[in-house]
C-alpha cells in the first residue's frame, strides 16, 4: 500500500469515529457571517471580543497541549484560530482531534489579537463541514527578503491540468488567473455594452460549418438522422443578423476546431465576435484599442502589462504594417503580386518545407508565420492580406489584390482578425466556389458553400465591419501565462488510465 493510500485509510477510519460519536461529518448548512479579509481589515482595540462566524479549508494545525493555534482559508485569504479545550464542548475538542489539514470546518468565537500581533479568533464553537479523505499537496511559504518561495508545491503540469480542483486549493496564484480571466470577459462585455452593441446567442450545432480555415467536429442527431457539425466560428450566423436588421451583434462563445494542439490551441476555446453595420475595419482598429486599454485599466489598474518578462504598453496607438511590407522587413523578400510558383521558389530559399503547402494562401501563411510573427512583440496591426487569405473580406478600396483586413498581434501571437466584410453576394460566390476547389484539391481546412448565407446576402447586407478575438490569448498575455492550458480551467486531455 502506498504512502497515499496508508494516508487515506486513516482518514476513512476519522470518518467511522466520527460517526461512530454521533457527529455528522457532512452537514447541511453553515451560517457564514463573516470573511478573513473582512474580520482583519476591520480590527481595532474597539472590536477586540466581537464574535464572528467563518468558514474556510483548514490549512494548518500547530498543537501545544491542550490549546492550539490553526489557520483557515476561505475565498478572501487565511486567518488564524485558536482552541482551548476549556473554551469548547467536548463533542467539538473531540471533533478538533479528529481533523485534518484540507477539511473544511466552520468556527464561531471572538476575535482578539496575540503578542506577535496577528489577529485571531477565540473559538467558542467549531464545526466538522466536510471531511477530506484524499491528502492535500502541501505547499509550504518562506519568505526571504521581498522574494515568496514555495515548497513542496503541486508542480506537475499535467496532473495539475487533470485535477485542476487541486490545483486551484493549493495554488493561489493559478486561482487569481481564472478570477482575472472572469473579469478580463465581465468587462469586455461591459465595454462593448457600454458602446451599443447587442449580445446574441447563435447555433453551436450547425448544418454546414464555415467562417474560419479549420477542420470540424462531426456530430449525429438521431431524431432528425443526420451530421452536424460543431461551430468553428460564429461569423455567419452574426452576419445573417445584420442582414436581419440588427446594427451591432456580439457572441462571447465557445468555438471547436479539430485540429492540433499546442501551447497556443485547444480543441474547445474561447472567442468574442463582433459585426456592425455602417462601419469598416479602420473602426475596428480604433474600436481594438479603446477596449483592450479599457480592459487593462478595469481589472489591472494600468495599461503596462509584463508578459514573459517583456514590458508591453496598451496605452499608445499600435504599430500598422501591410502584410507584404511585413514579409519583406523580415525576409528580404518582396512577394505583393507575385504568382504561386514564385512564392514557392522564394519559400524554399527560406528553407520552408513546401511539401504540404498548395496555393498562394497556404505558402504565404507559412511564410508570414514564420518569419514575421515572432518580430511583432509590441501591439501591432498586420493591415491589408491578399484576397487568397481571406475569403469572406472585401476587396481592398484602393489596391488590387488585397482585401480591407487585419490582424491584432502581441508578443508575437495573434490576437484578434477584422475585416471589411464581404457583402458583395456575386463576389462570395466566387470565392465560396474557389474554396471549394480547394478541398477538391486535398485542403481539408477550406471553406464550404453555404446556399443559405449566400441566400440572406441577398437580401442586401449592409457595408458592415467584423471583428474576432481570442479570448484565451488575451487571457494568457494579460496573466503572463506561458500555455493556454494555463488560462482554461479544463483544458483537453489524452484518456489516461488512473
Amino acid at each position: 500500500m502506498s504512502v497515499l493510500d496508508e494516508l487515506r485509510e486513516q482518514r476513512l477510519e476519522k470518518l467511522k469515529e466520527l460517526r461512530k460519536n454521533g457527529i455528522n461529518p457532512f452537514p447541511y448548512t453553515f451560517v457564514q457571517k463573516n470573511f478573513a479579509e473582512d474580520i482583519i481589515k476591520a480590527y481595532s482595540e474597539e472590536s477586540k471580543g466581537v464574535k464572528v462566524s467563518v468558514a474556510g479549508r483548514l490549512l494548518s494545525i500547530r498543537k501545544m497541549g491542550k490549546a492550539s493555534f490553526c489557520h483557515l482559508r476561505d475565498k478572501t485569504g487565511k486567518i488564524q484560530f485558536y482552541i482551548r479545550k476549556d473554551k469548547i464542548s467536548e463533542k467539538n475538542y473531540k471533533v478538533f482531534k479528529l481533523l485534518d489539514i484540507g477539511d473544511i470546518i466552520g468556527v464561531e468565537g471572538e476575535v482578539f489579537q496575540t503578542r506577535t500581533g496577528e489577529i485571531t479568533i477565540l473559538v467558542s464553537k467549531l464545526i466538522l463541514l466536510s471531511k477530506i479523505i484524499r491528502p492535500l499537496p502541501i505547499v509550504k511559504e518562506k519568505e526571504e527578503g521581498e522574494e515568496k518561495i514555495l515548497y513542496d508545491q503541486f508542480a506537475d503540469k499535467e496532473m495539475r491540468y487533470r485535477r485542476r480542483y487541486v490545483d486551484l486549493l493549493v495554488n493561489q496564484d493559478v486561482k487569481d488567473v481564472f478570477i482575472n480571466r472572469s473579469k478580463i470577459i465581465s468587462n469586455m462585455r461591459t465595454f462593448l455594452e457600454q458602446k451599443g452593441f447587442l449580445e446574441v446567442e447563435t447555433p453551436v450545432l450547425q448544418p454546414l460549418y464555415g467562417g474560419a480555415y479549420a477542420r470540424p467536429f462531426i456530430t449525429h442527431h438521431n431524431t432528425l438522422d443526420m451530421d452536424l457539425y460543431l461551430r468553428i466560428a460564429d461569423e455567419l450566423y452574426l452576419k445573417r443578423l445584420i442582414v436581419g436588421g440588427f446594427d451591432g451583434v456580439f457572441e462571447i462563445a465557445k468555438d471547436f476546431r479539430n485540429e492540433g494542439m499546442d501551447s497556443e490551441h485547444n480543441p474547445e476555446f474561447t472567442m468574442m465576435e463582433l459585426y456592425v453595420a455602417y462601419q469598416d475595419y479602420y473602426y475596428m482598429i480604433d474600436l481594438v484599442e479603446e477596449m483592450i486599454k479599457f480592459i487593462c485599466n478595469k481589472v489591472f489598474g494600468k495599461t503596462e502589462i509584463t508578459y514573459n518578462n517583456i514590458s508591453l504598453n496598451f496605452n499608445e496607438k499600435w504599430g500598422k504594417i501591410s502584410f507584404f511590407e511585413a514579409i519583406k522587413k523580415y525576409t528580404g523578400y518582396d512577394l505583393f503580386d507575385k504568382d504561386e510558383n514564385e512564392i514557392a521558389e522564394a519559400a524554399q530559399k527560406l528553407n520552408i518545407d513546401i511539401k504540404d503547402l498548395a496555393g498562394k494562401a497556404k505558402l504565404l501563411d507559412a511564410i508570414f508565420g514564420e518569419f514575421v510573427e515572432p518580430e511583432l512583440i509590441q501591439p501591432t496591426f498586420i493591415l491589408d492580406y491578399p484576397v487568397e487569405l481571406s475569403p469572406l473580406a472585401k476587396k481592398h478600396r484602393d489596391i488590387k489584390g488585397l482585401t480591407e483586413r487585419f490582424e491584432g498581434y502581441v508578443a508575437g501571437k495573434e490576437l484578434c482578425n477584422s475585416f471589411s466584410e464581404l457583402n458583395d453576394p456575386i463576389d462570395q460566390r466566387e470565392r465560396f466556389t474557389d474554396q471549394a476547389k480547394m478541398r477538391a484539391q486535398g485542403d481539408e481546412e477550406a471553406m464550404v458553400i453555404d446556399e443559405d448565407f449566400l441566400c440572406s446576402m441577398e437580401y442586401a447586407m449592409p457595408p458592415t465591419a467584423g471583428l474576432g478575438v481570442g479570448i484565451d490569448r488575451l487571457v494568457m498575455l494579460l496573466t503572463n501565462s506561458q500555455s493556454i492550458r494555463d488560462v482554461i480551467l479544463f483544458p483537453q486531455m489524452r484518456t489516461k488510465e488512473e
